[in-house]
Order: C-alpha cells, then structure tokens, then sequence
C-alpha cells in the first residue's frame, strides 16, 4: 500500500562531524514503508566509497569495524533508505526496469535479418542500412549525457515517457529512407533512458551488497534483447514484412509505458528540483540550467576508477555487437545458410549464455564482496567487488574470441563451435557487467544517475564503433585478425580493472584530501573544477547559488 504523505526525516552525519547530525533530509516520494520486524542486522564499517562530494544519502557517523557475524545481511551506516520499498515491490520495479531496459538494445539488431529488405524498400545497399545502425547506437550512447543529469533534477520517472512508443511507430510508418534513419535514431536518444534510469533506480532501492544481484537481472534485458533480436526479427521477416518488426516493437513499448506508469515508484531519494522552491524565478532557472548540463557527466572522466571501469565496459560491448553484427554476413556463407530464420538462430547461443549468466552473475559479484568483508574484519571496499570480474576478463572471454574467430576464419569445427563459444562468452559477459555497474554506484552513491550515464556514454559508442567497423574490417583483414583485436581490447581492459583494484582506493582518498584542503597547485585545480558540483551541493541545502562574475 502507498502514500503520498511526507516520510520522517532521517538524521545523517558524517565521519567528519564527530557524530553530531546535520540537517535532517525529508522525502515526499510514494513508497511501502516495513511494519513487521526484521532480523537483527550487522553493522558493516563503510570505508570513503566516492570522489565526487558527501554521499547525498549522508552515511552516519562512523564506529570501529567489527567482524560480521554469519546471520542476516550485511547493514552499513545510513542504509535504513533502502528499506523504503518491500522485497516484494522490489522484486515487481527491478521485472518492469528488465523488461523496459530489453527495448532499446532489441531495435538496435532485430533490424540485422532484415537489412536486405528493408534496403530493397529504399532502394539501396545494406552498408547504409547499417550505417542506420551505427546511428542508433550512436545516440543511444549520446542520449545517457542529457537524461542522467536530468534525472538527479527532475526524479526517475517523469523521464520514461511514451516518446519511445511514438517513435516506434513513426519508424514503421517510414516514408523514405531519411525519415527512417531520423525515427530510427530518435527511438535510440528516448530508449536509452530506459536502460539508464533502470541502473540508477536499482541503486536507489537496494543496498550494496544486494545490489549487484538485481543489477544481474536487470542487465539481462540489455544484453539478451541484442541476442535475439536478430532472431525475432528473422521470423517476422520470413512470413511477414520487415516494418512488423518495428510493430512489435511498438508493442513492447506501450506495455512498458503503462508497466512503469502503474507499478514503478519514484525511487530518488531526493529530487534537486523540490530543493529549489525558495529562489526566484531567474535563480531557479538558472540552477536548473546548470545542473542539468550535460559536461558534468563529462566531468566524471576526470577520475581513473570510471575511465578504466569504463574502459572495460566499452570493450566488452564492442566484442558483443563484434560477434553479433556479422553474423548474416559471415556464418551464412561459411555455412550455406540463406534464410533469415536459420541464421537468426544463431543468435539464440549468445541469448542463451546472457540468461544463464543472469541467474548467476549478479549474485557472483555480492558473494565476492561479502567474502571480502569478512576477510577485511567488517570493512567494505568497493574495488573487492572488481575482483569478481577478473577471471572472466582475463581467460574466459578472450578464450572464447580467438576460438570463434579462428574457427570460423579457418573452417573448422563446423557449426558447433561457433556456437559453443558465443554461448560461453555470453556467460562471461554477465558474470563482468554487474560487477562493473555496480560498482560505479557503489563509488559515487550521491550521483547514480550521471556515473551511470557516464558509463554507458563509453559503451554504446563502442559499440556504434564496433558496428560500423566490423564489416569492412572483416573483408579486408579477416574474421580471425578481427577478432584477435578485439581479444587484445579485452585484456587490455582487464589490466586496467585490476589496476583500479590495487590503485583504485588510494585514487579516491588521494581525491577526497584535495577537495578537503588544498595545498599545492594541482589541488587548487582539483578544487576549481569541482566547483560547479559544490555549487549544486550548497543548492541541495537550500542555499542560493553564487554569482560568477
């Protein structure tokens, strides 16, 4: 059951307040609050977990770690927020957000069996139907910089509109070819925030060490719906035509319109927006303006925790979309395939290692953190939860990139092993994702949001990249030379991952020393450019912003 009436506030303090509470934070947003009891909870110590300002949560004061016991899960200071919400509509949020989040990356490949069609329909080549392709990704990687920003100033919710569903629609009914390359890239710019509002909604509602189980399932939607799409689109293409794709796809979005509309709460913890009421109009204007620009998710890349996790994100899509954009073009003629139905099955091996992996990535990663607790005496640090990622990185996914690329470049093994191999890698792909993901929220809990758009800024470049790329790479150097760039990609990434695991914590407190007090030149820089953020900070408090001159 749910109310609109105003929750209590929740006193924070901080490590640096010696205990003694700073204003209380109130919050208006319509959740379940839990009535019935609860196990007692262990007290997990939170070690400086960001570099980018206090946790807007406003963790509480700090006492001495102590070993957690075996029973129940793991609590840290200031986490009573993220009892908001019953298991139960958690469970019902992180279904719709996997369901939503499935969308956008679907449209980006179930178009891939049709491409010949659709380039009959317009009278052209399948290269620029492609390029359409690269466009949507494109966006779909641009689009993250505007909505994150937005998000942290005008909540989650408000942002997940029916504009997709529209879209979709005018996509079908495409006229020409410049329409359906406008429409097309459109629906990419308004799906995307489906997947990064999902993110950063799942880092509202859920603590850190069970985050990463429901990042785990979220992640599903987006990396199963670019495995089979291909394949559904392969279907509807064999009996129908390829604008059915695009009707289904319409579908898809209006349920998910409605499914976010009725079933998904705000889930921010606090809107910059409803601190702002005091201003004039001018000065309102002017805060939003500013807090809303787009450069502060930019911003993030000043940090090498988020470039290398980043990095590593950006590999893993361009190996993905690597693999799946030339099916058609490669597998059909090694195999003498010529329906789209039966090379569109070839997309099911990737879609069933994706959601294999969901079951049992998500939960890979909290047990990895967990154990680390425990092995640190009660002490969480985010980078432990990196280490989850590593072995899959580092052997399995690079393993299974050569082997596909050689085998099909050479002839040998048949079907079977293409196949295996891209069932595996998609395994491994989702025992890496919800460790990377989770972790940037771990990192920067008071701007889920903008990390989050950060991340997948880098990413979906990767793979507009990857996607333009991958068909003329592969005619002029091969399938084998190709992917063998893209197993190089892999491990360069890892290393940057376990660099961030060694280095990764004295980066942030090396970060956090600066902003407390500047000492040389390079602080003061550090401090200058951090000011726009502390700016929106003193806003959040109820400040007016200061004038620059």
């Amino acid at each position: 059951m749910t109310s609109t009436e105003e929750k209590q506030p929740i006193p924070t303090t901080s490590p640096e307040s010696n205990g003694i509470s700073e204003p209380p934070l109130t919050y208006k947003q319509p959740f379940e609050r839990i009535t019935e009891p609860t196990k007692p909870l262990d007290v997990v110590y939170r070690s400086p977990s960001h570099v980018s300002g206090p946790d807007v949560l406003g963790p509480s004061a700090v006492s001495p770690p102590s070993p957690p016991s075996s029973s129940g899960p793991h609590e840290e200071a200031g986490d009573e927020i993220y009892d908001r919400v019953s298991p139960h509509r958690k469970h019902v949020i992180v279904t719709i957000l996997s369901f939503c989040a499935f969308l956008a990356p679907l449209s980006s490949t179930s178009v891939l069996a049709a491409v010949p069609q659709v380039a009959e329909t317009y009278q052209t080549t399948g290269s620029i139907i492609n390029v359409s392709n690269a466009a949507y990704m494109a966006l779909m990687g641009i689009s993250p910089v505007v909505w994150g920003p937005m998000s942290q100033v005008f909540g989650r919710r408000p942002l997940t509109t029916v504009l997709f569903f529209l879209l979709s629609i005018a996509t079908a009914l495409a006229p020409n070819l410049a329409s359906f390359f406008i429409f097309r890239a459109l629906s990419a710019f308004e799906g995307t925030a489906f997947i990064l509002l999902g993110a950063a909604c799942i880092g509202d509602i859920y603590r850190p060490t069970e985050r990463a189980t429901a990042l785990g399932w979220f992640m599903s939607g987006t990396l199963i719906g670019p495995a089979v799409g291909p394949c559904i689109g392969g279907i509807l293409v064999t009996y129908t035509t390829w604008r059915s794709i695009f009707w289904l796809q319409t579908a898809l979005a209006g349920t998910g319109a409605l499914g976010v509309f009725f079933l998904v709460p705000e889930t921010i913890h606090r809107k910059a927006i409803d601190d702002l009421q005091d201003l004039s109009r001018k000065e309102k204007v002017k805060a939003i303006l500013h807090m809303t620009n787009p450069i502060r998710v930019m911003r993030l890349f000043r940090y090498w925790n988020q470039v290398l996790v980043a990095f590593a994100s950006s590999a893993l899509v361009w190996n993905m979309y690597s693999l799946l954009t030339p099916i058609p073009y490669v597998l059909n003629p090694r195999f003498h395939l010529d329906s789209p139905l039966v090379s569109g099955l070839f997309y099911l091996a990737p879609g069933s290692g994706y959601l294999l992996g969901t079951f049992m990535g998500g939960r890979w990663a909290d047990r990895t953190v967990k154990q680390w607790i425990k092995k640190r005496n009660g002490v969480r640090i985010p980078e432990d939860r990196l280490r989850s990622a590593v072995p899959f990185m580092a052997i399995l996914i690079p393993s299974c990139i050569l082997v596909y690329g050689w085998a099909v470049d050479k002839a040998v093994g048949g079907i079977p092993v293409p196949v295996i191999m891209l069932f595996l890698q998609g395994v491994g792909q989702l025992f890496c994702f919800p460790s990377l993901n989770t972790y940037c929220l771990d990192v920067m809990p008071g701007r889920g949001a903008e990390v989050t758009a950060a991340n997948y800024f880098v990413r979906y470049l990767a793979g507009c990249v990857a996607t333009a790329v991958v068909l003329p790479a592969v005619e002029g150097i091969g399938v084998g030379w190709f992917e063998t760039i893209s197993t190089s990609l892999v491990i360069l990434s890892t290393i940057g991952v376990m660099a961030t695991i060694r280095w990764g914590k004295e980066w942030r407190e090396n970060i956090d020393a600066k902003k407390k007090g500047p000492v040389n030149d390079e602080a003061d820089e550090v401090t200058d450019v951090d000011d726009s953020q502390q700016q929106e900070e003193k806003l959040v408090d109820g400040e007016k912003p200061k004038e620059t001159v």
